[in-house]
């Protein structure tokens, strides 16, 4: 199954979103266009978050479009995962970090995977004005787009994939391949613009 949405949270707004593949089913959720943190009506941050649930022997793709963080916009994003044993997930996730030629807003991501119950994955990082060195080597390194592909399959409890760099010019974006603690593996990539940052997580995704 297959569906689309698209959301452009404003200053204040809180939204929500809840999918469910059932025992069996296969899920297949994209957006229609990219969703874009706006300045709202007033200086209080947008709230959006998002409940992924895997049934036993079920798939899910979450494959949104790019969230773009507009100048002075105040995003708080979260995404939770619960899935059950037998459950599979492609999860893929980009940020931009403003608008060409203007600084990105306020924006806060965290991401939460329960697998079986365990958790297995819980990452919370901030960009933007008052996030401390959010710029700096230790997490943009001057790039304006991040992104993730987070794939849990049982099947990596009997071969996992070794870890990977991608990417020979770090001043043109990398992509480092890295197994959990579990049957799942995690691609981040960072790069200066969308283009590229596509073409990394592209090049990552077939080594797993």
């Amino acid at each position: 199954m297959h569906h689309r949405r698209h959301e452009r949270p404003l200053g204040g707004d809180r939204l929500r979103i809840e999918a469910t593949a059932g025992r069996g089913a296969h899920l297949h959720i994209t957006t229609a266009t990219a969703t874009i943190a706006l300045r709202g009506p007033t200086p209080d941050h947008a709230t959006y978050d998002v409940h992924l649930t895997v049934a036993e022997q079920a798939s899910l793709h979450w494959l949104p479009e790019p969230l773009i963080s507009a100048a002075r916009s105040n995003l708080r994003q979260s995404c939770t995962i619960d899935l059950a044993p037998t459950a599979r997930l492609v999860l893929r996730e980009e940020q931009v970090l403003g608008r060409t030629g203007e600084p990105p807003g306020r924006l806060s991501t965290r991401l939460t995977l329960r697998y079986d119950g365990h958790l297995l994955l819980d990452q919370q990082t901030s960009y933007g004005p008052d996030a401390p060195a959010w710029d700096g080597p230790a997490i943009m390194a001057g790039h304006r787009a991040t992104g993730q592909i987070l794939i849990v399959d049982p099947a990596y409890d009997q071969q996992p994939p070794g870890v990977r760099l991608l990417g020979d010019d770090p001043a043109h974006g990398q992509a480092v391949l890295t197994p959990l603690a579990g049957p799942a593996v995690l691609i981040t990539a960072l790069a200066p613009d969308t283009l590229r940052l596509r073409h990394l997580l592209d090049a990552a995704h077939p080594l797993v």
